[in-house]
């Protein structure tokens, strides 16, 4: 014990044997002795202490506990809350992800009944081209039959 303290210079007239005596004494500021913390603590053995001191230490040592204890009420609160997200967003996917396979099942089904009506389509542009060309035919007759008509009233109408 003798190498965790060094002794000052006014320390030199005291014998080494009290020194190893009293270990506790060793340490100790109050009796003179220098050690290496530089701490100034009030506890020495068999003496007796403060007790608005004790009051306000165990206090401080309970308000600090109080303090460390809601940091990490928080901290846990906050990591729930964050495990609870999680846990909504993984199932929000996973209904998300369901969706989009019944989508994609639909499109399939849907370009499946679209190749089988393909055919019956593509008729049904042929008969739309054949009226619209009949149309045109008719509006054509149409035209053609409203000369005639002109043509034999001009010719009915000489005869007269």
């Amino acid at each position: 014990m003798a190498s965790s303290s060094e002794p000052g210079p006014a320390d030199t007239s005291q014998p080494e044997n009290d020194q190893a005596k009293s270990p506790s004494v060793e340490c100790s500021p109050k009796k003179g002795l220098t050690t290496l913390s530089t701490s100034t603590s009030s506890y020495e053995p068999l003496e007796t202490h403060d007790p608005t001191l004790n009051r306000l230490a165990v206090t401080m040592f309970q308000k600090v506990h109080e303090y460390l204890q809601a940091e990490l009420t928080s901290s846990e609160s906050e990591y729930q809350l964050l495990e609870q997200m999680n846990k909504v967003t993984a199932a929000k996917y996973k209904d998300l992800t369901q969706v989009a396979g019944n989508v994609g099942k639909g499109i399939i089904e849907l370009n499946a009944k679209f190749k089988s009506l393909e055919v019956y389509l593509e008729q049904i542009d042929q008969i739309e081209d054949n009226i619209s060309k009949l149309e045109h035919a008719a509006y054509k007759l149409d035209a053609y039959t409203v000369r005639l008509e002109n043509k034999f009233k001009a010719l009915t109408a000489e005869k007269r």
